[in-house]
């Protein structure tokens, strides 16, 4: 036989709410072997904006292979650094 689960506090804020599930078992409040997957297509990763000092001969390179692919070098750099980062 399941527990009875407790009904989770009307919060004020989303601190609160964070506060509250720090410091609360969840599985106290939710049924998790009734939870279902779900795919969310359109959330987008938070982003963070970065200054980069490059030599200008290789922002000039960089340049000219996002050129040759049709592509913002900014992209091209974001690609190849996330290429990069998985093979760490």
């Amino acid at each position: 036989m399941s527990k009875a689960l407790k009904t989770p506090p009307a919060f004020k804020n989303e601190d609160q709410e964070r506060r509250f599930w720090e410091e609360n078992d969840s599985t106290d409040y939710v049924n998790w072997s009734k939870a279902e997957h779900v795919v969310m297509p359109n959330l987008k990763p938070t982003t963070t904006s970065i200054s980069l000092r490059l030599p200008v001969s290789l922002l000039d390179s960089i340049k000219v292979a996002a050129n040759k692919q049709d592509v913002p070098y900014q992209s091209l750099i974001k690609t190849w650094l996330a290429d990069k980062a998985k093979t760490v």
